[in-house]
């Protein structure tokens, strides 16, 4: 669900955006909104990128760490019938 955000805008860059927004074909609105939307996605990838080097970078100690028991504590024998999903 969406919801309603206010901001405050200089005169001067209120226009600049207006103008902005206009040669894209977009109310101020719909512009601030992809601005904020481009910059979390942004954020977004740049930390799972990080996530995904740190774990790559890592993989065999937490091989070593982890291993393949994806259900620790179970009785020896239940991991097969045990859903994939589980853990």
């Amino acid at each position: 669900m969406a919801k309603q955000t206010n901001i405050r805008l200089s005169d001067d860059v209120r226009a600049a955006a207006e103008d902005r927004a206009a040669r894209r074909g977009l109310s101020l609105q719909g512009y601030v909104a992809d601005l904020i939307e481009a910059d979390v996605n942004q954020s977004r990838a740049a930390f799972m990128a990080g996530a995904a080097a740190f774990l790559a970078g890592y993989a065999d100690a937490f091989e070593a760490e982890v291993g393949e028991d994806r259900y620790p504590g179970l009785p020896e024998g239940l991991e097969r019938t045990a859903p994939k999903d589980a853990a």
